[in-house]
């Protein structure tokens, strides 16, 4: 963070050196964070096995990471404002570090929750922290392409949870794994301090009551309100599925064994990708041609909403084309962060994002937690669940993420 904050954008040659010491280090963070947000659909059978859980027990555990990264977001959104994301970041990830730690060597359940709960709020600044370091760097066109390349990064992280986590546990166990995610989250947060510009010019002297009261100012917003309910039902499905039930779908539906399953998420993971890079950069393009953002994130949205029905029939031809597309679509609702960047105040970015980022947390958890006890409702002996319970749990996600949209163009202002 640094004297740059008004946003405008840098001029040559410093343009492409402060672009890799503002993106390359928080996208590191932001990698990390997506591949321990889903590496349980891959662990998640090391798991059942030697805790004895169930589908319930599974989703709560995982889905305990939504709800720990959601409950720090009001206070994130303050500390950034207030401290600047490379601070704030760089010290949050030695929280992960000791999650991971405890996750790793953990005796039992509750072990495994509490580790969970600290890598979720350790990695609850990686995204935000990146998002508000280009809004303060960057001229505000170029925020949507920009925060394209961030989320890219999560892409990459959700792709290395796949098929690569897979191989790892050829050689390695997930104990061991966990170990070095430990060590990966503490070296970052190193690189994060020694890379990233600090700010040049003090901050506002304002009091942290001040800056809580700015949250007044956002939930106000009609844009923010637009914006939110799509966000938080695409986004918390998206999150739901690739993170653990989109493999237990492959399992128990499309009757596909580990390797497959491993095979199919890393190309929901490469299509989560492109998706980021493509959705932001279209953003931005048609922004700069006068077309507003909110087309890309609603044709975005809508084409993921047929992939989930999909799902939701239990289709099970064309595999691999069927999660490069789920992957794929499902970014279009981060776009809204950049939309949402344009209705506040630079100095408001942090507050901003992180109000949203607390309802799609929020609501992470509970449709992750939710499908869990569905399915649960619908045993098929051997730790498998009968195909009409995930038909059930997406249905009620689908039709949720169908409500959102016809909201988000329901309250789109209107031209001129």
């Amino acid at each position: 963070m640094s004297g740059n904050v008004t946003g405008a954008a840098p001029e040559p040659p410093e343009r492409f050196a402060l672009l890799l010491r503002v993106i390359g280090p928080f996208a590191c963070g932001y990698l990390l964070s997506y591949l321990l947000r889903n590496v349980n659909a891959v662990i998640s059978p090391d798991l059942v096995r030697i805790f004895h859980l169930d589908a319930s027990d599974l989703g709560l555990l995982t889905s305990v990471y939504f709800l720990a990264f959601a409950a720090f977001q009001p206070l994130l959104g303050v500390l950034l404002d207030r401290f600047g994301p490379r601070r704030v970041e760089g010290c949050l990830l030695m929280v992960a570090a000791a999650g991971a730690l405890l996750f790793a060597w953990s005796p039992g359940p509750l072990g495994l929750i509490l580790g969970r709960g600290l890598i979720g709020l350790g990695v609850s600044a990686c995204l935000m922290a990146g998002l508000q370091a280009n809004a303060l760097w960057f001229a505000r066109h170029r925020l949507a392409g920009l925060n394209g390349w961030v989320l890219a990064a999560g892409g990459v992280g959700a792709l290395v949870s796949t098929a690569p986590v897979e191989w790892a546990l050829q050689w390695l166990d997930w104990r061991l794994l966990f170990t070095l995610f430990g060590a990966a989250f503490a070296a970052t947060g190193v690189l994060i301090f020694a890379l990233v510009p600090e700010r040049q010019q003090a901050a506002a002297r304002v009091s942290l009551a001040e800056q809580f009261r700015g949250f007044r100012q956002v939930g106000r917003s009609r844009e923010f309100w637009r914006i939110a309910p799509l966000g938080m039902l695409s986004q918390s499905a998206f999150m739901a599925l690739q993170g653990l039930w989109a493999a237990g779908w492959m399992k128990d539906v499309a009757l596909q064994g580990r390797g497959d399953i491993a095979a199919h998420l890393l190309a929901a993971a490469a299509g989560m990708v492109a998706g980021h890079l493509t959705m932001g950069n279209l953003a931005s393009r048609l922004e700069r041609a006068g077309v507003a953002p909110s087309y890309v994130v609603g044709f975005g949205v809508g084409a993921a909403i047929l992939v989930h029905a999909a799902l939701v029939a239990g289709y099970t031809g064309m595999q691999p084309l069927l999660w490069l597309l789920f992957g794929f679509t499902g970014t279009a609702g981060t776009v809204n962060f950049a939309i949402l960047t344009h209705a506040f105040p630079v100095a408001m970015a942090g507050r901003a994002t992180t109000a949203l980022n607390l309802l799609i947390f929020v609501a992470s958890f509970l449709v992750q937690w939710g499908i869990g006890v569905i399915v649960n409702q619908y045993p098929a002996g051997h730790g498998s669940y009968a195909p009409e319970g995930y038909a059930v749990a997406f249905g009620v996600t689908t039709a949720l993420q169908v409500l959102g949209l016809l909201w988000f163009f329901r309250r789109m202002p209107q031209a001129g």
